[in-house]
């Protein structure tokens, strides 16, 4: 008894702080506002303190986010699990006041923001705070698995609702944003067997402009079928015995319907048919084998089936700005017009060699060459004033914060706070290799922000939210003990 109250009383207002990450993470805002400045820097202003610089801003919501994060810091942690359902509802209603006559607010085509007064805030970035809780409560209940199919689903249903509502705004590229959970799935223990075709499903998803619907029929008739058989090890047999009675069968029916009763109808579609009968003779191959995994495998298939032939419908109601991205990065369209962000992007990063031309000197970002130069196209403002060199540092930064977050959540003794870190960590870096993949043409552009380091007070104020629960969870003086079962 004595120990327990010494421990308690020798408790400090900071104990447990993980200060490392605390350093990364004002050494990225610290580099974010002076790339913001340098980009949006007007020489010989007559009022170079105005609150109509976009770096005045930038400097007042950090100073916001630094009180948040503060007091995050000094909360209790089992606020977050007590009130995490609770929190994601709150951040999802406030999503949908953007589609409030009057108080949403259109931003580069995208009906995601709202207008207070001279400010702008985008509440998508506030859903990922409350989805990441919301998803770590859920996955730390009692007899969780994510092997579950009944519980896989109930996750995906909480990622679905800000997916969906993103896609209404026309802000895809933030509702993507979500499906980086994958990679938390990965860490939860999730087969990667399972992994593997939701990965090669969203390359399908961008090759379904270029191949046929039986070419990409074909590719994911191999691909399930290859993770089903290492999912079940030594039952190759029936996976060979069913892609082939799938094919035999579906020429059967391909003949029959051409030849004896003079029914017009393609292979593509004999073997679609043959293929979506055939997944109720897996399911209840499935169920007497009692191996759970297949049916997730089942589903996940199921969807693509449906979604992929779908694919050409779902572009034509896309924006037209939106399709020509889409174009330009498949390399349907060789317009100037169409490639000139990007071409302007990729001679900005290349202009700056291995050290850059210096502060305040690059000319493709001074003389406004560069479009959106302070916010998804930031990262070209490193690269030329900073070079190779200056890039590099910035990426290994944003690397090394990712890292910290995994080992936050792999030293977590409780579920909740580890799926949290992981979630986080999985947020942060796909923001990352697809801001600076777009910045170099690697992936199309999508306006999604560079963590800490673009101007937006949306998603500083997100991403301080994010990683400071983390710190927070993970600097409690009650780690050692479960506290938050009592919840």
């Amino acid at each position: 008894m004595t120990d327990i109250r010494r421990s308690s009383n020798d408790i400090k207002l900071f104990s447990g702080i993980d200060w490392g990450t605390v350093i990364l993470y004002f050494a990225l805002t610290t580099i974010g506002f002076f790339a913001v400045l340098s980009a949006k820097y007007v020489e010989d202003s007559p009022a170079p303190f105005s609150f109509e610089h976009e770096y005045i801003k930038h400097a007042i919501w950090l100073g916001i986010s630094y009180a948040i994060a503060l007091f995050i810091v000094l909360l209790d942690r089992s606020v977050w699990h007590k009130y995490a359902y609770f929190i994601c509802l709150g951040t999802i209603l406030i999503v949908l006041t953007t589609f409030i006559p009057g108080l949403g607010k259109v931003v580069n085509g995208a009906k995601a923001w709202i207008g207070v007064g001279p400010f702008t805030l985008q509440p998508m970035e506030l859903a990922k705070v409350g989805v990441s809780l919301a998803v770590a409560r859920i996955m730390s209940e009692y007899g969780f698995t994510v092997q579950r199919f009944s519980d896989l689903v109930k996750v995906l249903f909480i990622m679905l609702i800000p997916m969906s509502i993103a896609v209404l705004q026309n802000d895809t590229g933030s509702g993507l944003v979500f499906c980086s959970f994958l990679f938390m799935f990965y860490r939860e223990g999730l087969d990667h067997w399972i992994c593997v075709p939701m990965i090669f499903l969203a390359a399908l998803l961008i090759l379904s402009f270029l191949l046929t619907p039986g070419v990409l029929l074909l590719a994911l008739i191999v691909i399930f079928t290859f993770s089903a058989g290492m999912i079940m090890r030594n039952r190759w047999k029936v996976c060979i015995r069913y892609v082939a009675v799938l094919f035999i069968v579906s020429l059967i029916l391909f003949l029959v319907c051409n030849y004896l009763f003079n029914k017009s109808i393609d292979f593509y579609s004999s073997l679609l048919f043959t293929t979506v009968a055939s997944m109720v003779v897996v399911m209840i191959y499935a169920y007497r084998a009692n191996i759970r995994k297949l049916y997730i495998l089942i589903m996940l298939f199921f969807v693509s089936v449906i979604c992929l032939p779908t694919s050409d419908l779902v572009f034509r109601h896309l924006k037209e700005h939106q399709q020509n991205r889409i174009r330009v990065f498949l390399g349907q369209v060789d317009d100037k017009d169409l490639l000139y962000n990007v071409n302007q992007s990729k001679i900005a990063i290349g202009s700056g060699g291995l050290f850059g031309k210096g502060y305040l000197k690059g000319s493709q970002i001074r003389y406004g060459f560069v479009p959106e130069k302070h916010t998804d196209f930031i990262f070209c403002t490193i690269g030329e004033e900073f070079g190779f060199v200056g890039a590099v540092i910035l990426f290994a930064l944003l690397c090394t914060l990712v890292l910290r977050l995994m080992r936050m959540g792999d030293r977590q003794l409780e579920t909740f706070g580890r799926v949290y870190c992981y979630c986080v960590a999985s947020i942060i870096f796909f923001h990352c290799c697809i801001n600076i993949g777009m910045t170099m043409g690697i992936v199309p552009v999508m306006g999604i922000p560079l963590p800490f380091i673009s101007y937006g007070g949306s998603s500083l104020l997100g991403f301080t939210m994010l990683v400071f629960i983390a710190i927070a969870l993970d600097a409690s003086p009650t780690k050692h003990q479960s506290t938050l079962r009592q919840w």
